[in-house]
């Protein structure tokens, strides 16, 4: 008998879309389980105590809980170092796995990884963000060599909110940074609901539509070894072959060919 593959993922504490998400995603692939650990994340915001929230003294604590359940990879599932900065997830997966032993990945980290793959040269960024956080997510971005060509933001604040927003208003953002000419659409937070809706806009539009939550499990499957096809019904970022047969994914401080 195959042995089960646990995938552990960090989990902002207020966060309603991504466990049931991630689940629905895995519900046709029986020997692979998603396991969660929170720590408390309630507001997104450039002032000193939102930052404060992604400490890495608190996500550590969270890790270490799901190193007790023996997972074999640990994704931080959230989209901070979009504004924190890259190195942040960088230093991250470097900490997490001396301090597990458990290789890590993360959700921005690996959006860099995809998006780099397929070559997207004009990417539309939709997220929840605020104005201020919108405009530091793209200073980044594009300092990866990532440009952000159109952007949708929606002004919230609250984390719990952004799972309000329904899977129809998420797709109306997409199709307006895909219709202003974008060659990959990015759905840039891990409570948003935008991963039921990325094969049908994918098939109206041919562009990939990517979600947080689904990169994330992306990631997560490759560096455990475990084909990411094996995922059906949910876009072309699990049944691209190039994404499929060669997938670079930052683990622990270094990339990896799965």
């Amino acid at each position: 008998m195959t042995r089960p593959i646990r995938l552990g993922m960090l989990t902002p504490s207020s966060n309603t879309a991504l466990e049931p998400i991630t689940c629905a995603m895995l519900s046709g692939v029986d020997d692979v389980s998603a396991h969660f650990s929170r720590f408390k994340v309630t507001e997104i915001a450039l002032s000193e105590q939102a930052l404060r929230q992604f400490d890495a003294s608190e996500i550590l604590r969270a890790a270490e809980l799901l190193a007790h359940a023996k997972v074999d990879v640990i994704a931080w599932n959230g989209t901070s170092a979009s504004w924190l900065g890259f190195d942040r997830d960088e230093s991250l997966c470097e900490e997490i796995t001396a301090a597990t032993g458990i290789k890590a990945c993360t959700t921005v980290l690996a959006y860099r990884d995809v998006l780099r793959r397929i070559g997207a040269s004009r990417i539309g960024l939709v997220t929840p963000y605020r104005k201020d956080v919108q405009e530091r997510i793209v200073a980044n971005w594009n300092s990866q060599g990532l440009h952000c060509f159109a952007e949708r933001h929606l002004s919230l604040q609250d984390n719990f909110s952004f799972a309000e927003v329904s899977e129809a208003e998420v797709a109306k953002l997409i199709e307006e940074v895909v219709r202003e000419g974008c060659d990959a659409a990015v759905v840039l937070c891990t409570n948003m609901r935008g991963a039921g809706a990325a094969e049908r806009l994918e098939r109206g539009f041919g562009v990939p539509v990517l979600d947080s939550i689904a990169v994330t499990l992306w990631a997560c499957l490759a560096a455990a070894g475990c084909d990411p096809s094996r995922v059906q019904g949910w876009g072309s970022l699990f049944s691209n072959p190039d994404l499929r047969a060669a997938a670079a994914i930052h683990v622990g401080g270094r990339d990896l060919q799965s």
